[in-house]
């Protein structure tokens, strides 16, 4: 197939030549370029704001919205119109040579062209971007970023996973994102009033500054679990925090505890969770046996790796105990048995090798197995891009969906704890991260799960705040031995006395 990429309205930019390097490995693809004689000049005017974040930040102000040489292209290139006819535009221009068939134009809430994408960005929104060929859609998906309120950060991430659906669809797979019911939410990332660049690089510096004085005086991330009895219908039925509210897991303020696991084996439940040692900035695995009434004393160490480890998806599985923690900085997905349990945790074998995957969680359906897991493909955020694995067996071998990544949606694409099958349905909690990492928890309905795509339906979304759970944030749900938990965030202040180190990554968090 003869593809042209036309860049007409912009300037040729850094993520132009990620996208032409990641298009040309498509097969049977011939690639060209067309380009004007001259560059347009940069209409964005977020140099300025970029050179204060990077500096605030201590970050590289080159990213992939930066210009880029046209000595760098290595496909050919030519003027507008010069080609002959060829079989697909892939026009990231402004779309004034209109709509057919066979030119894909890229939609940004509707709006064509990069200056829509900034747009939304400015704003503090996560767009729904789409690909379209005259009035038919051909793949759409809502990318996002765990760095919102820094543009340069964002719009790298944004525009990695633009990429990353880009050749997703060229390469045959068409993406969809499913309809979000009303929350909140959605006024708190309706456009926003822009008082023009000079007012928005004062706002970074103001912004920079907020952040400096919380995290002097706050932990910052700090996480806190809270737990119920279940006396009645729960949060999958409920659709709501419960009228009980929650009761917390209490922490001594030099750790957090987060991403609760309940297990019941041998008519004993146990929780592990993430144990987040402020001090070290580095997350291990603990557990906590849990009575009648609830925990029965605090969390104690039963697993600790080199890197960062979190989400400590526990299964009962051929009289064993397992659990796939999340280590994604160790780009592997790996699978532990208990010898000792709760401890005595021995490395079983890696299931997935070479990927950044987050929150891996398993699930057995008409006899295979499922993993699913969002994977950041050398760029964009660790949240939007929802990879799919199967296997005959919990072991392995594990084999990649043909079509990932399957869903590219920040507000639902992340796993957020244990799938259940209730009334022959596959319901999923899942991470609504649209105005930052977990600020929502979301569930949905798999209307599809098979070797030909994946679809979900978000039947419901559960917010944080107010009085039957006070914070920020919602991120997990998770259910065992008549008992339910959740996570979210929580205040507490710094020991000034205390040495400070580094946080762990958000996204592992």
């Amino acid at each position: 197939m003869r593809l042209t990429l036309n860049i007409d309205a912009s300037p040729l930019r850094r993520w132009h030549l990620l996208l032409i390097d990641r298009l040309r490995s498509v097969a049977d693809i011939e690639l060209s370029v067309s380009l004007p004689e001259v560059d347009p000049p940069d209409q964005s005017g977020l140099g300025p704001l970029f050179r204060v974040e990077g500096l605030l930040h201590n970050l590289r102000s080159d990213g992939l919205f930066a210009r880029a040489s046209r000595t760098e292209l290595t496909v050919p290139t030519h003027r507008p119109g010069v080609d002959p006819d060829p079989d697909l535009v892939l026009d990231l221009g402004d779309g004034a040579a209109g709509a057919s068939e066979r030119r894909w134009l890229l939609h940004v809430d509707g709006e064509v062209g990069e200056g829509a994408l900034v747009a939304a960005l400015l704003s503090g929104r996560m767009p729904l971007v789409e690909l379209r060929a005259g009035g038919a859609l051909i793949s759409a998906g809502r990318p996002g970023t765990e760095y919102g309120r820094i543009l340069l950060a964002t719009l790298d991430d944004v525009l990695s996973r633009l990429v990353t659906l880009i050749v997703a669809a060229v390469s045959g797979v068409r993406l969809r994102v499913p309809a979000l019911p009303p929350t909140e939410i959605e006024q708190a990332v309706a456009p926003a009033a822009q008082g023009g660049m000079a007012q928005t690089v004062v706002k970074a510096g103001v912004s920079k500054a907020i952040e400096l004085v919380y995290r002097s005086c706050f932990h910052a991330p700090h996480w806190r679990v809270g737990w119920r009895r279940l006396d009645g219908p729960d949060l999958f039925s409920l659709k709501r925090h419960p009228d009980g509210g929650w009761t917390d897991l209490p922490d001594d303020g030099t750790r957090f505890y987060a991403d609760p696991f309940p297990i019941l084996h041998e008519g004993r439940l146990t929780l592990f969770v993430e144990d987040f040692v402020h001090a070290t900035g580095k997350g291990i695995v603990s557990a906590v046996e849990f009575g009648p009434d609830g925990p029965l004393g605090t969390p104690e160490p039963v697993l600790e790796q080199p890197g960062h480890l979190s989400y400590p998806f526990v299964f009962a599985r051929d009289g064993e105990v397992w659990m796939i923690p999340e280590s994604c900085s160790a780009g592997r997905v790996d699978l532990f048995r208990a010898t000792a349990f709760p401890g005595g945790w021995v490395k079983e074998v890696a299931l997935i090798d070479g990927v950044t995957a987050s929150d891996a969680t398993l699930i057995e359906r008409d006899g295979l197995w499922w993993l699913f897991a969002t994977v950041r493909d050398g760029g964009g955020s660790f949240s939007d891009a929802l990879h799919l694995w199967s296997a005959p067996d919990f072991r392995g071998p594990w084999t990649p969906h043909p079509r990932n990544p399957v869903l590219i949606d920040i507000a639902s694409a992340r796993p957020a704890g244990e799938m259940i099958i209730r009334d022959g349905q596959l319901l999923r909690p899942v991470q609504d991260c649209r105005l930052g990492y977990g600020k929502a928890l979301g569930i949905a309905r798999v209307t599809q799960l098979d070797g030909d795509g994946f679809a979900q339906e978000v039947e419901s979304i559960i917010e944080a705040g107010g009085p039957l759970w006070p914070g920020r944030r919602l991120h997990s749900l998770n259910s065992a031995g008549g008992f339910e938990f959740i996570d979210g965030s929580a205040m507490v202040r710094r020991n000034p006395l205390a040495r400070r180190k580094p946080a762990a990554a958000l996204a592992s968090s």
